[in-house]
């Protein structure tokens, strides 16, 4: 007998798939114990600042996305734990994150 692939024997077939959006629920931290890290990337010639490991709900991290873009005046987006926001604005997000007492690692 010749076999290849799955094993179809019995009554039951795992056809499930994993759903990737949902993460273990990681430990959520109060704004004070973050240790909030900047990265610059040219995506396609444009400048992005990330800002991140933010360990809060998604409902806070829309709430600070929504902030920053509002008082930078750029674009931005939350991709994980990350937000991304379009050009080289790291220092302006340390002033506007420092007066949300917001923690940063130097």
């Amino acid at each position: 007998m010749f076999s290849m692939g799955a094993s179809l024997d019995g009554e039951k077939y795992d056809t499930k798939k994993e759903d990737k959006k949902k993460q273990p629920n990681k430990s959520i931290l109060p704004k004070n114990q973050h240790q909030l890290v900047f990265t610059y990337e040219k995506r396609k010639g444009k400048p992005v600042t990330l800002v991140g490991r933010f360990y809060i709900k998604e409902e806070e991290k829309k709430a600070v996305l929504k902030l920053l873009k509002k008082k930078l005046a750029c674009g931005g987006a939350i991709k994980d734990e990350w937000i991304e926001l379009q050009g080289d604005v790291k220092d302006k997000i340390k002033e506007v994150l420092k007066k949300e007492d917001w923690k940063f690692k130097n």
